[in-house]
């Protein structure tokens, strides 16, 4: 259970404030009972007088005026306390009148946090006397018979995984396969994230954290040409490498097209012929030479 002290001062202080109105309105109501009991008293004593002809009409009808207004007053400030009786019960309590005491348990409600569903208490973030702000996570609650799986994907594929599509993956070997069920398009560090959902049962035995390789199915395989993926396509943009020369002690610079890609080959559309070497880790340090020269020919791959 979380405690609030700004909370617990705010209902506090409406609770001193509820208590200061009620005392004012009490006070209010007493001042003019006190009139109305005086105006009625000088009213039937002077209506002795008035039919002596002791005093003008005009002060007695200025008396009878008077006592109206006070039972006017009376009534408006009656009304007005039992509206403001629940708009204060409504900032207290959440507009269910009851009593201080349950000012009280609804403030401790409020500060007890529960899980939205059954299962397991993971990644606990939270000690005795730590601060969290408003809205922070403290921890995460896993379901005790269904699982999901987390993927980070590469930029390259953010328009070409759609939901629903099927991927595939091996525990034991024992194959599986699963459905993307969510995709969020934000990319940190060259990947976005997918969720995705079995398809038939999970796998037994797994637990949360545990690492699977997954291959989406983007479509129906064909035969291509494939080149290595390596960090040049970062620096390049796929649009040239570095390409070794047949002697093994040099590579040039080439224009190249590459199409479909997957973490570990790139398709090449152009460019390139069977057979040839290229160098596929960075280019930084290269990007603005036409061509390179090796020492140890073992350096390239």
């Amino acid at each position: 259970m979380l405690s609030n002290p700004a909370l617990q001062l705010q209902v506090a202080g409406l609770q001193l404030a509820f208590e200061q109105t009620r005392f004012k309105y009490q006070q209010d109501l007493l001042q003019t009972e006190y009139k109305l009991n005086k105006l009625k008293a000088d009213l039937e004593r002077d209506k002795i007088l008035l039919d002596g002809n002791a005093i003008a009409p005009a002060t007695y009808k200025a008396e009878e005026e008077e006592y109206a207004y006070y039972l006017k007053l009376r009534a408006a400030t009656m009304a007005s306390h039992a509206n403001e009786q629940k708009v204060r019960s409504t900032q207290l309590i959440g507009g269910a009148p009851g009593a201080s005491a349950d000012v009280a348990n609804a403030g401790v409600e409020a500060l007890t946090i529960r899980a939205p569903m059954d299962g397991q208490l993971t990644a606990l973030d939270a000690e005795v006397g730590q601060s969290k702000a408003s809205g922070a996570v403290l921890g995460q609650v896993n379901s005790a018979d269904r699982f999901k799986l987390t993927a980070q994907v590469d930029e390259f594929y953010l328009g070409k995984i759609i939901i629903g599509q099927e991927a595939r993956f091996s525990v034991d070997n024992r194959d599986y396969r699963a459905r993307v069920a969510k995709l969020y398009p934000q990319v940190s560090g060259g990947t976005f994230k997918v969720d995705l959902y079995f398809l038939g049962d999970a796998p037994g035995g797994i637990h949360v954290g545990q690492a699977v390789d997954l291959k989406v199915v983007m479509g129906n395989p064909v035969p291509a040409l494939r080149l290595a993926n390596g960090p040049f396509y970062q620096d390049t943009g796929g649009n040239w490498a570095f390409v070794v020369n047949p002697d093994g002690r040099s590579a040039g610079r080439r224009a190249i097209k590459l199409g479909r890609r997957n973490p570990e080959y790139l398709e090449v559309v152009e460019g390139l012929n069977p057979g040839e070497r290229v160098i596929v880790s960075g280019y930084q340090a290269y990007l603005k030479m036409d061509r390179v020269e090796f020492e140890k020919v073992e350096d390239v791959r």
